[in-house]
């Protein structure tokens, strides 16, 4: 019989279904139209990275409601725990929350991450949040030059994948004091005897090109742990590639007068060149590095994510796509 002649119109089983429910950004503030943004203007500009939109509309109608969203998830995590702890007959500490902050060079995940950090904080069952980037974890300079992998950084051979796996791992597991490695962007390394310490966090965000990167089979066959193992909610922060290489070159271009400028910075070798110099050398390095990484390490990690938040060319979140539980 033709479908068609029932009347009652037939979807494909790929419109019918989907893992992801499709919001767009005007039907997100509806779910947490109850509660008040708690950052102010001069919040928001701490907060934001340069060249990123951010700004009170945004987190009103975007983070806030997503950091709802994530304290139901902790709390909902604390009921399970319980139900465990009543069911073994034992009584032990809860362990922290971990989210894990994917994307592109220039999309904005480290604000995302920021903003999350200081919005989690403010409520109460979350008080204590800490934020964590894998930068710290990247193989030092000198390593990475006795590797051949400088023109790599970024890449997941650049970083100490051991010792990164090792971190989230002692803190997952309910360590009282984990410590990680200090990144200077200024410097573009590794800072010698600089740490950052993590004491038992409610919530620890850990934030990074390749954090969704699944588990890589070992030389023997076995496939080992991914990072995302560890993870009780994952984002990726994703955008059209040409939007994304657009805001890494205006932000080269910035950069100059600013981090560039400082005798002490890596790049500032980079500080005297003109407009038309810069545009020509962060577009060749958007080719040679951070493109190749991203469409082949980083952009395939999207749909490992619970939640994915697409920006428009203005740097704005526009679409969110959640996974179904």
């Amino acid at each position: 019989m033709n479908d068609r002649s029932s009347g009652t119109p037939q979807a494909t089983a790929a419109e019918s279904f989907t893992p992801f429910v499709d919001l767009a950004r005007q039907m997100w503030p509806r779910l947490s139209h109850e509660i008040e943004s708690p950052l102010n203007v001069e919040d928001v500009q701490r907060l934001r990275g340069l060249g990123d939109a951010l700004n009170l509309d945004e987190v009103r109608e975007v983070y806030l409601p997503l950091s709802r969203l994530l304290n139901l998830y902790v709390a909902a995590a604390g009921e399970l725990h319980a139900a465990t702890n009543t069911f073994l007959g034992e009584t032990t500490r809860r362990t922290p929350f971990v989210i894990g902050v994917a994307g592109s060079v220039a999309v904005g995940k480290s604000t995302t991450a920021r903003v999350l950090r200081e919005l989690l904080r403010r409520w109460p069952e979350t008080p204590h949040v800490e934020l964590v980037t894998t930068d710290g974890f990247l193989y030092p300079n000198a390593e990475l030059e006795r590797r051949g992998l400088m023109q790599r950084k970024g890449f997941p051979e650049s970083y100490d994948r051991r010792s990164l796996l090792r971190f989230v791992s002692e803190v997952k597991s309910g360590a009282a004091e984990v410590t990680a490695p200090r990144y200077s962007h200024l410097t573009y390394d590794i800072v010698p005897g600089g740490e950052i310490t993590v004491r038992r966090p409610d919530v620890l965000i850990v934030e990074g090109l390749n954090v969704l990167a699944p588990a890589r089979p070992r030389a023997d066959g076995i496939t080992g742990l991914a990072l995302s193992d560890f993870f009780d909610f994952s984002i990726y922060v994703d955008a059209k590639t040409s939007f994304i290489e657009q805001w890494y070159v205006n932000r080269f271009r910035s950069l100059r007068t600013s981090a560039f400028a400082d005798p002490a910075s890596y790049f500032h070798r980079y500080a005297s060149l003109t407009d038309e110099e810069a545009r020509r050398t962060a577009s060749g390095i958007w080719e040679r590095i951070n493109e190749p990484n991203l469409l082949t390490n980083v952009l395939p990690t999207r749909g490992r994510a619970q939640l994915v938040l697409t920006k428009d060319s203005d740097h704005s979140v526009r679409r969110m796509l959640l996974r179904k539980t």
